[in-house]
């Protein structure tokens, strides 16, 4: 009899739910990371570049809050994108104590390209979902989205896990506790390189080589 307990058909929907999400995730970093690769960034700064290009001119905190970075990371990755000529820095028309970050026009049409296959995949899906539907996909996903961004905040405020492995045991050819106890003499021969053998005496030029001498009988 199977010990695998009955979940009720929602506990099966939430399950479903919950690994369409994770696959989800998964895939879109995989997707960030192949497209970095290709635009000359880190994942990491690629995002932080769409979360840009989303919200417009931004502060430096802003971008922090949006992202879920520290400030000291937040600056780092504008740094990064400034040198790689994707954002540029310039101070608030109405305070010039405020400096914006803001996407350079001409990251658009170097980065949409890698995209257009899934914009247009994702397309025909949207095509078979009402206004209602896609409504609800929306609300959930930006709701899951508010949870996404707490657990940011909490993970922040967590230490870093140990990175310390096991160490491998060493490979001999038997135990140490074996070899030491075995007789000094075993373990020295054991060490030492085997005597090679001695040429035999040839016989100086002129003399006959000496033959053994007949066995008597």
């Amino acid at each position: 009899m199977s010990n695998t307990p009955v979940r009720t058909p929602r506990e099966r929907l939430l399950a479903a739910l919950d690994e369409v999400i994770r696959k989800v995730g998964a895939q879109a970093v995989l997707i960030s990371d192949l497209v970095a690769t290709r635009v000359g960034l880190n994942s990491t700064d690629l995002e932080c570049l769409d979360l840009l290009q989303l919200a417009g001119p931004t502060t430096a905190g802003q971008m922090s809050l949006h992202s879920g970075l520290t400030t000291g990371a937040t600056t780092a990755v504008i740094d990064r994108l400034e040198r790689a000529g994707f954002v540029q820095r310039r101070r608030h028309p109405d305070d010039r104590r405020v400096v914006l970050v803001e996407v350079l026009d001409h990251c658009g049409p170097h980065i949409e390209p890698l995209y257009r296959e899934l914009h247009e995949g994702l397309m025909k899906v949207n095509a078979r979902y009402s206004n209602r539907e896609l409504d609800v996909v929306v609300r959930y996903l930006s709701e899951a989205l508010e949870a996404g961004a707490r657990h940011v905040s909490w993970l922040q405020t967590q230490p870093a896990l140990s990175h310390h492995r096991p160490r491998h045991k060493s490979v001999t050819s038997e135990p140490i506790a074996a070899a030491n106890a075995r007789p000094a003499s075993a373990r020295v021969s054991a060490t030492r390189p085997a005597a090679t053998p001695r040429p035999r005496r040839t016989a100086r030029r002129g003399q006959e080589p000496q033959r053994p001498s007949a066995r008597r009988k």
